[in-house]
């Protein structure tokens, strides 16, 4: 196993601030509004996924400006070029077709067709769907992709770059997040309720292979095919099902054994064996074809996903994040080889969260956090096996929520690595923010649960005792999306989404009182009629200010429970403080000062134009409460406040 150190190491780097360091002393403080460019707030260079064409593995990138495929040549054991993909945020899908390599983005969902010989690359075909997730090439070389949301199969055709939709896989279903294909069939792998089906390329007849015994399972969300069966990785169970392409009925199901596995992130059947990689844990397996009996080959890398597996000239390939691993069955090697270091780009990513302990801030993004120091202009990376949603300093310790699995870690200035304290279970996944509440004693941490299941929970951790309880749920049927803390009761602003791909059965988001010491809920409002959210909450002397998805800012009476006042603020929702009779909120465009007592409201910031990952601006404030932390494009930048009316 690869030190976690050594993980997107070659992508940290040394930023200095353009203007005077945050910690500097001004003759005057600077004006409310005024920003300080902090340099690039995360740089890394994550994989989604890759393909061969000869002795060059052309990997793509995801969450960078533009994504890159980079070509990884193995004999020269470097990157050697790097081709724009001038669309989306990312690429999850590539499928190749003799010497043509054919890349798939989202959200703008785009194809693109690299030409490994010309060196060229044209966009081909544009689908109105949120994501492409996965890219197969069929024998006569028709593509076929499997889009979201919902969850459809379309084919296009290199010989007359039109595009065929074949319809939602199942009905109802979000997600189509594995394909492949083969000379008669195109399978689909659907989640969030998990199906396998067979899409006649003829007729369009489908059937569902899926074993009725497994009807209950999330996911089939990855996915490998020979002459004579499939192979697909279920989730939440860590299971690999291998049917027989002739009878079906002829299958069975391998378990993951790790502890805590529970996905199985990418497949491929070669030379008698299925060959899948596992998450959380990071395991490499293989099961015999004809027996079903399983090895652990090893761990390639603590935790990381293996976004792709692929086999050349007898050695078999993973794609990790920013590097590959390289199995040799013939000897039982396993070699990790970091493609930074390679020279694979590495750059500015959408980040996820920002944090700010008043001497440096972290930045979360995919694997870890940039941490930069404010005092000197030095950027440093924290690697964490996922990514960073939610962060808070308590006494000198920053606790971060991390997706996925919900984890909890710590991590102390000064420290190489962060300390995992705990993962939440209860089939959550995405944390969505974290609170410490001091009667109790504990941090809150609400979380959403995994795709296609209900109700969200919180999750109570003690840094004195180490104890880490979780209840689910904590607002029915609901995600809490926001929290606060004060004199041992939480407040909870909610999502109306549970786990992803499964409908909503709520339509207005709520906020709600809940006891920390009694473990109980104590009441609960719909504040904002048709809020899919509350993206923030904040605590006056007696009143709860909320910001609603809508960019609605409310006032709240704890007293009365009863909405006071409510005013038309930002464009979407975001984060919120208060600051003595003042409130600072931002919607990733502009930040805004509302006067609390004329609930008035002014930009004092505009054109940020902040690139956040999944469009969910964020903000943060820092302990002195003159300046919060936020995002110019893909800088951080530092906003200068007052606290005065």
């Amino acid at each position: 196993m690869i030190p976690r150190r050594r993980f997107l190491q070659a992508a940290a780097v040394a930023t200095v601030a353009s203007g005077l360091p945050a910690t500097a002393v001004h003759a005057a403080p600077p004006a409310e509004g005024t920003l300080t460019d902090l340099g690039p707030a995360s740089v890394a260079s994550p994989l989604g996924n890759a393909e061969f064409v000869g002795g060059v593995l052309y990997a793509g990138s995801r969450g960078l400006s533009p994504n890159v495929v980079g070509a990884y040549d193995l004999a020269e054991d470097s990157v050697t070029a790097h081709f724009d993909i001038p669309t989306g945020i990312g690429v999850w899908a590539m499928c190749r077709v003799g010497t043509d390599v054919y890349v798939g983005t989202h959200a703008k969902s785009d194809l693109y067709k690299l030409d490994t010989v010309a060196g060229s690359v044209t966009k081909v075909a544009s689908v109105p769907d949120h994501f492409i997730w996965t890219l197969a090439a069929a024998p006569d070389g028709k593509v076929y992709l499997g889009t979201s949301e919902p969850g459809k199969v379309k084919e296009y055709d290199p010989a007359t770059g039109t595009v065929r939709d074949l319809g939602e896989a199942v009905p109802g279903e979000a997600y189509v997040r594995a394909i492949q294909a083969d000379d008669t069939h195109v399978y689909a792998g659907v989640g969030a309720n998990a199906h396998l089906i067979a899409i006649d390329r003829a007729t369009g007849e489908r059937r569902d292979l899926l074993p009725s015994e497994l009807a209950d399972r999330d996911w089939v969300s990855s996915m490998s095919v020979s002459d004579t069966h499939i192979a697909g990785g279920m989730n939440s169970l860590a299971e690999l099902i291998i049917l027989n392409k002739a009878d079906p009925s002829d299958h069975r199901v391998v378990k993951a054994t790790a502890p805590g596995e529970k996905y199985i992130v990418s497949v491929l059947i070669h030379d008698g064996h299925v060959y899948f990689a596992g998450r959380p844990t990071g395991t490499f397996y293989r099961c015999r074809l004809d027996t079903g009996e399983l090895e652990v080959l090893g761990v390639p890398y603590f935790e990381a996903a293996t976004h792709r597996i692929l086999a050349h000239e007898g050695r078999i390939y993973g794609v990790q994040d920013n590097a590959v691993f390289v199995y040799d069955p013939a000897t039982g090697a396993l070699e990790y080889r970091n493609l930074v270091q390679r020279g694979f780009r590495a750059a500015a990513e959408e980040p996820m969260s920002v944090h700010s302990d008043g001497e440096r801030v972290y930045v979360g993004g995919k694997s870890g956090a940039d941490i930069h120091d404010l005092a000197t202009g030095a950027v440093t990376r924290l690697s964490i096996p996922g990514e960073p949603k939610t962060m808070l300093t308590v006494a000198g310790t920053t606790y971060l929520g991390v997706y996925t699995q919900a984890a909890l870690y710590s991590h102390r200035a000064g420290d190489a690595e962060a300390k995992l304290l705990a993962r939440t279970g209860n089939q959550q996944d995405r944390p969505r923010d974290i609170a410490y509440d001091d009667r109790t004693g504990v941090l809150v941490m609400p979380t959403q649960p995994e795709p296609g299941h209900m109700n969200g929970a919180l999750s109570f951790y003690s840094p004195r005792t180490g104890e880490y309880v979780t209840q689910r749920p904590a607002v029915e049927r609901q995600t809490v999306y926001s929290v606060v803390t004060r004199k041992g009761i939480a407040y909870l602003g909610t999502l109306t989404q549970e786990g992803l791909g499964l409908p909503p059965v709520t339509s207005t988001a709520r906020l709600a009182a809940y006891d920390l010491s009694a473990r109980a809920l104590l009441w609960e409002v719909e504040p904002v009629p048709g809020a899919r959210y509350l993206s923030a909450l904040a605590l006056g002397p007696r009143h709860v200010y909320g910001m609603a998805s809508t960019g609605v800012v409310f006032e709240f009476d704890l007293r009365t429970r009863k909405v006071t006042r409510t005013l038309q603020v930002g464009a979407k929702g975001g984060d919120l403080f208060v600051v003595g009779r003042v409130a600072y909120c931002g919607d990733g465009d502009k930040v805004y000062k509302i006067d609390l007592a004329r609930f008035t409201a002014k930009a004092i910031v505009t054109g940020l134009a902040g690139q956040w990952f999944g469009g969910e601006p964020k903000l943060a404030l820092d302990p002195s409460r003159r300046a919060l932390y936020g995002v110019k494009g893909r800088n951080l930048v530092r906003i200068a406040i007052s606290g005065k009316g």
